[in-house]
């Protein structure tokens, strides 16, 4: 049988110069790698794809022997020219070759072993992001995951089938591509899936070979060649050779490497079969000098991916964690025959905000699922004298060793729990795991071999059958047996638990591992040496081995460890210590950092809440100004993180000075929801925003600065964010002081930012030409939905600027001009612009000086307008002659929902002309005509249209005249509406006889819901006839009969009606001349008669 074809092998050394270059350079290895089956198979591949002429296919075939046919094809395809004829042979011998078939075959068992498939959904989609962030490069995975609050920073995501695939038409594969993620979130888990697909033939079919390495087994080599590395992995071609078929290298958890890369002083490389350094090696591949045309996927967590240049990465993704459903599904998946347990550990998690955001990691979600599995199977145990709720890291992890060290895992059966004398020797053996993982942390190692389990007195064979695979996993590679705890917080665990221990007994400074250091005696001196340790270490990894450390101080801790792996009541008096030594971390520099906030996660963990719950209390009563010091900065930037008052905003107004929100810069950055209004801020405030806001891992989504001192330098600040920001959605600058000035900066951001959605500049004196400025974004403009621009004195020259752009505009949804001077002039142009518009959703005119010549311009628009679906005209000078045009748009428009007409000077013929057109109209929702001079004839005139409208759900007829024959007419037709919600006649003139008809429509009336009846003169009649309708009616559910002078007898006639009436939830009996005393035996009655019915009396 031919050898196999020594240029299978993907290529190590440099690019092929140009077409045909393989066949030349391989035309001697061919003639002895092709079998005669081979070659008939490539000669009939190359014909059918009309690549190989019948001709030539002959010269070919009558030529003997083997050798001189071989070398004939080559001759004809190397003289073509052409290099999809090269491409072609190269493939074709590929696929034939039985050796390469074995490959995926090969990759197939070995990656398909332990991946659910249900579990892996969330795999398939990566966020693509365009680097490293601060926090990323900077923080502990943990304190990311804390600080971020779980969820990524806004990207496009890529599926995994196109990870290697070019974004474009016009763009390249990536050859060099980064995938980041922190501890316990599954990039292993990630190269295990897209190896296993590719082998399946599932993805990525152009790839032709797919290598994957660990760093883990590079860890044990100290050099390594090109050659030797890809053999490593695709042994079946024993000879390297010089093919150009598109591999993929996989370099799996950087982050394990034990030697750190140095791109800056490497030596160049680029022969592929000399030894060099691995780290070398690497970057070197890495850099394009070796493996040129290899593909390379290197996995990371964030902090050690930062050795890669920036400008040598094409492609940078990242794995999110779960979402809730994935969480549940994980959880149910967990504990699949016992759906109720998942049920009930996945209630505590929510419950825990905090913990809720560490179980968005896997890993970290199967730790915490387990222990409170554990906490919920014992906490019925009467052996159990006091069952602590896990609620802190330390107490679960205190649990899932408790588990560990008694083998009382879910699965398996209680009757295999370990004796008395495996659980010491499990002791023993977790003391050595600790020195292990404690020092392994000082030296940033995560990976550790035989050689180290020799060094620190472990026996591997006593591992596994003593402390299963729960906390330390087992690896075996090609050369060696690698172990890795289960977690990098097992490990952070298991080392403060070492530390803690050993500090009883220690002498010198643990730190220092041959013991030569200063002396070093007490608990507490080992503390307070921790602490600054971790505060003096340039990376933050020691900042959950020290939260861990004080964690393992709290009594509810000592309590449950006690007797397996702490002694009871021990280090009782260093609590209130190791709290100052703490505290003494949070007053230190001007900003609040993260390690601030580490601290005070450490209080936590030592159950000193006080500091933290007087905090989040001042917030709760918005009572924060005047508190803020350098240690409540620092419990406040913590709550900012985990407290259920900054869920759903972040409300820091009128509490915040200039130092203050420097300080909290840092944290700021990653509140969703942010109000800081009224808090004085000027413009040196606005140069801070706007460097947080520009910052790419902003998460910043809704910013309010509203009534502070910002003047057009603030704005520009904030404009210029805006050009590179790509959170905030929503930003409120009401009532400041931008000016025109202010108002051209934004609106150029807002030419280039596609972003913002919301822009609200009320009160902020832009003028006309502010108006003119921000009508040019407009233009350009293509997200932007709503704008706010009431109370700027734009006047109708500013008003016709930004008509003029609305009519090229179709972006935006709601423009708010109230209080502008816009005038009839401003309104003609903005109805032109109505007429072509039909985007515009919402338009408030109101306080604007429009008379009836305007509203005429503007109804007759809306006769062509198909968009608009709410208009306010309130406050405005519209009289009777109005009425008419209003009312022939509501005959024709079949849009509009919300009309909003109130205290005009509509008067009875205008409010008339529009009622008739309501009986035709099957559109409006919603008509507003308070204090427009109206009295019973438009009243009856809206009874008759009620009687057939079907559409209308709120009427408003407040300060208008109707009296009691409006009020008959109105009832007549509200037994008979079905539509009619909400009713709106305060002072409308009502007295007893209105009311009386009233009640007797509400006794038949089952849509009617709300009803507002203050400042009429119902009476006492007035009032026993309402009384006896609500004993019947259903529907009602608000009801204000404030100052109606209904007296104690009316108000008690209320009161008792209520009595089986199960509708209302909320009467206002307030100026009725009850009495204090009355006031209170009304109450009473309500709160008997209807507990659920909330009264103002």
């Amino acid at each position: 049988m031919p050898s196999p074809l020594p240029c299978s092998q993907p290529d190590l050394g440099k690019a092929a110069p140009g077409t045909g270059v393989w066949i030349n350079r391989c035309h001697r290895q061919l003639p002895s790698s092709i079998s005669p089956q081979l070659l008939e198979e490539i000669i009939s591949h190359l014909s059918r794809l009309e690549l190989l002429r019948a001709q030539e296919a002959a010269q070919v075939q009558a030529v003997s022997p083997l050798p001189q046919q071989v070398r004939i094809l080559v001759d004809v395809l190397a003289g073509e020219g052409q290099p999809h004829l090269s491409q072609s042979l190269q493939s074709s011998i590929h696929t034939s070759n039985p050796m390469v078939q074995k490959h995926p075959e090969s990759l197939q068992s070995s990656c398909g072993n332990g991946l659910e498939t249900g579990a892996l959904q969330r795999l398939t989609n990566l966020l693509l992001v365009e680097g490293l962030t601060d926090i990323q490069q900077k923080e502990h995975d943990i304190l990311q995951v804390e600080t971020t609050k779980g969820l990524p920073n806004v990207s496009k995501s890529i599926p995994l089938e196109k990870l290697f695939l070019p974004l474009s038409k016009v763009s390249i594969p990536p050859r060099i591509s980064v995938t980041v993620g922190v501890a316990g979130i599954g990039k292993s888990t990630l190269v295990k899936l897209f190896v296993r697909s590719w082998a399946k033939g599932e993805i990525n079919r152009d790839i032709l070979f797919v290598l994957p390495l660990t760093f883990r087994e590079l860890n044990t080599h100290e050099k390594l060649s090109a050659e030797r590395l890809v053999c490593s992995v695709f042994p079946h071609l024993p000879e390297p050779g010089c093919a150009s078929a598109r591999t993929l290298l996989i370099l799996d958890g950087l982050d394990e490497f034990k030697t750190p890369l140095d791109f800056s002083n490497t030596v160049v490389c680029t022969d592929p079969k000399k030894e060099i350094q691995v780290g070398s090696l690497i970057t070197n591949i890495i850099r394009g000098n070796l493996l040129q045309e290899a593909s390379v996927w290197v996995t990371s967590r964030p902090v050690a991916a930062r050795q890669i240049p920036s400008g040598l990465v094409d492609r940078m993704t990242e794995i999110r964690g779960f979402r809730d459903a994935e969480m549940k599904d994980f959880l149910d998946q967990m504990f699949l025959d016992n759906r109720d347990l998942s049920s009930q550990v996945l209630q505590h998690i929510r419950a825990n905000r905090s913990l809720h955001i560490l179980c968005t990691i896997p890993g970290f979600c199967q730790i915490s699922a387990s222990s409170i599995a554990y906490f919920l199977r014992h906490s019925r145990d009467p052996s159990q004298e006091e069952p602590v709720v896990p609620r802190t890291m330390t107490e679960i992890y205190s649990y899932y060793f408790k588990m560990s060290l008694s083998g009382d895992w879910l699965e398996k059966p209680r009757e295999t729990l370990r004796t008395e004398q495996a659980v010491n020797t499990s002791k023993k053996l977790v003391g050595s795991l600790g020195r292990l993982a404690f020092y392994g942390l000082l030296r940033r190692r995560h990976v550790f071999y035989e050689q180290d389990m020799k060094v620190y007195g472990i026996d591997p064979s006593l591992l596994h059958s003593i402390l299963s695979t729960h906390l330390l996993l087992k690896e075996d590679t090609q050369t060696s047996t690698a172990y890795c705890f289960s977690h990098l917080t097992i490990q952070e665990f298991l080392a403060a638990l070492y530390y803690h221990t050993a500090a009883r007994r220690a002498i010198f400074d643990l730190f220092t591992e041959n013991g030569m250091s200063w002396p070093k005696l007490g608990l507490l001196s080992h503390f307070r040496g921790a602490v600054q340790r971790a505060l003096q270490a340039e990376e933050q990894h020691l900042d959950v081995f020290i939260r861990f450390l004080s964690g393992l101080l709290a009594p509810r801790v000592n309590r449950l460890l006690s007797g397996w792996l702490l002694v009871k009541d021990e280090h009782v008096g260093l609590r209130s210590q190791a709290v100052s030594a703490l505290q003494d971390c949070l007053s230190a520099g001007p900003a609040v950092t993260s390690r601030a906030v580490n601290a005070m996660r450490c209080l936590h963990e030592l159950q000193h809440t006080d500091t933290a719950k007087a905090v989040e209390e001042a917030m709760r009563r918005e009572s924060l100004a005047g508190m803020l010091t350098p240690v409540n900065c620092a419990a406040l930037a913590y709550l900012l993180q985990v407290s259920d008052v900054c869920l759903e905003e972040t409300n820091l107004s009128n509490c915040l000075t200039y130092n203050v929100c420097k300080s909290l810069l840092p944290q700021l950055l990653f509140c969703h929801n942010l109000r800081l209004d009224n808090n004085q801020f000027k413009d040196d405030v606005m140069e801070l925003l706007g460097s947080v806001l520009s910052r790419k891992d902003c998460q910043i989504q809704r910013l309010s600065l509203a009534e502070n001192q910002i003047s057009n330098k603030g704005a520009k600040a904030l404009a210029r964010s805006l050009l590179v920001n790509r959170s905030l959605m929503v930003l409120d600058l009401r009532s400041n002081s931008i000016g025109p000035t202010g108002a051209r900066a934004l609106g150029d951001a807002l030419k280039k930012n596609q972003v913002l959605l919301s822009l609200n500049l009320q009160h902020n004196s832009i003028k006309e030409d502010g108006a003119t400025f921000l009508a040019e974004a407009l233009l350009t403009n293509h997200r932007l939905v709503t704008l706010h621009l009431q109370k700027n004195a734009i006047g109708a020259h500013g008003a016709r600027k930004i008509a003029e752009a609305l009519k090229q505009n179709c972006s935006l949804r709601e423009l708010i001009l109230s209080s502008n001077s816009v005038g009839d002039n401003g309104s003609i142009a903005l109805a032109e612009a109505l007429r072509v518009n039909h985007s515009l959703q919402s338009l408030d005119l109101q306080s604007n000086s429009i008379s009836s010549t305007g509203v005429t311009a503007l109804t007759a628009a809306l006769c062509y307008n198909r968009g608009l679906l709410s208009l306010n005209l309130r406050e405005n000078s519209i009289s009777k002659e109005g009425g008419p045009a209003i009312a022939r748009a509501l005959r024709s428009n079949s849009t509009l929902r919300r009309l909003d007409l109130a205290a005009n000077l509509l008067h009875d013929d205008g409010g008339r002309a529009i009622a008739l057109a309501i009986k035709e109209n099957r559109a409006l929702t919603s008509l507003h005509l308070q204090w427009n001079f109206i009295q019973a004839k438009t009243a009856m005139a809206l009874a008759q249209a009620l009687q057939s409208n079907s559409s209308l759900a709120s009427l408003d007829l407040q300060e208008n005249a109707i009296g009691d024959e409006g009020m008959a007419a109105l009832s007549a037709a509200l037994k008979v509406n079905t539509t009619l919600a909400d009713l709106h006649l305060q002072v409308a003139s009502v007295g007893a006889a209105g009311a009386q008809a009233l009640a007797e429509a509400l006794k038949v009336n089952k849509s009617l819901q709300i009803l507002d009846l203050r400042g009429n003169s119902l009476g006492v009649a007035g009032a026993k006839a309402v009384a006896s309708a609500l004993r019947v009616n259903r529907s009602l559910r608000w009801l204000s009969l404030q100052e109606n002078s209904l007296g104690m007898d009316g108000a008690i006639c209320i009161a008792t009606a209520l009595k089986g009436n199960h509708g209302l939830t909320y009467v206002n009996l307030q100026g009725n001349r009850i009495g204090q005393s009355g006031a209170k035996m009304i109450s009473d009655t309500i709160r008997t008669n209807s507990p659920d019915c909330v009264v103002d009396v």
